[in-house]
């Protein structure tokens, strides 16, 4: 709910000119950064991509310094000059983020291999949409960390949509997860609108990652109800009907209809839970407006002669 929550606000805010650049929402696909850092520990690391807020929000991100970097002010995770598709937050575990298509698998698989020549506690799931599996970093990551057994799960999200480009005319495969057997590991197909599914897939990536077996390929079915970004409504090249039809599988409904049914919760709380992730939202947005940009000198501390 929370991840729900955040992208709204921030399309609230871009309407208005307030956020700077671009910003590309994940709503739709929150059960995906939900199931998958549910199962990552907090030394885990995370590798996220340019539709990335729940990702970082789900591995323990403060609201408050993503909207911060949002809005390019000095509070946020990357003192403001990362925006929306730039972020690091190591004492939460996100490694990296990139708007470079693809750019974060081969980081991963780097991450993979330091963790393992370092023998540390520690595993890595990476992020990427549908129109990466298609870039050569996608096949030579994956197959390294398989000749090498790192302790990697990647997880494709697939939206069916490279920006406006339909998966079906990009990809030659019947599903993005059948690419695993080249490379010797699992491929598993997952129902990236539901939360708890993605878990128990996760959770088994996780387990054999963690054994020193090697990596795994996730591919999260799943769809993005807005624009590739904010400035995108999506209908050029997307039927209303289509867009209908994925919202009906809505996954915050279905979680909370999953923990009502088997108990868990109740219908009060779960609009309590809304509630307050909207009020936890508000104030980080609020705090965001009002903080400072940063100072002009900034610039120097980061600039490498």
């Amino acid at each position: 709910m929370k991840q729900r929550k955040f992208e709204e606000k921030v399309g609230e805010l871009y309407a208005k000119g307030v956020i700077p650049g671009l910003a590309h929402p994940y709503i739709g696909e929150e059960a995906v950064a939900a199931g998958v850092c549910a199962v990552l520990k907090k030394s885990d690391y995370a590798v996220s991509y340019h539709r990335g807020h729940g990702h970082s929000l789900a591995k323990g991100v403060s609201a408050d310094v993503i909207f911060a970097e949002l809005l390019g002010r000095e509070t946020g995770v990357c003192k403001g000059l990362g925006g929306s598709m730039h972020a690091t937050d190591l004492d939460a575990g996100v490694l990296f983020s990139t708007a470079i298509v693809g750019g974060g698998i081969p980081i991963a698989t780097g991450a993979g291999l330091a963790v393992k020549l370092l023998k540390q506690d520690r595993i890595v799931a990476c992020f990427f949409g549908d129109g990466a599996s298609n870039i050569g970093g996608f096949h030579e990551a994956i197959n390294l960390a398989s000749l090498w057994k790192l302790p990697v799960i990647f997880v494709c999200e697939n939206n069916m949509y490279a920006i406006s480009v339909h998966v079906k005319k990009s990809v030659s495969a019947m599903n993005i997860a059948d690419r695993a057997v080249a490379y010797n590991i699992p491929g598993e197909i997952v129902d990236g609108m539901d939360a708890i599914h993605v878990h128990d897939a996760s959770l088994r990536a996780a387990e054999r990652a963690r054994r020193g077996d090697g990596p795994t390929l996730l591919e999260c079915k799943t769809y993005r109800y807005r624009g590739h970004g904010l400035y995108d409504t999506g209908l050029d090249y997307r039927t209303k009907d289509e867009i209908e039809e994925w919202m009906r599988k809505d996954p915050i409904k279905k979680l909370g209809g999953k923990l009502v049914a088997e108990g868990f919760a109740t219908s009060e709380e779960l609009v309590k839970i809304a509630e307050e992730a909207e009020e936890e939202i508000e104030s980080a947005a609020n705090k965001a407006v009002e903080a400072s940009y940063p100072a002009i000198d900034l610039m120097y501390r980061f600039a490498h002669a």
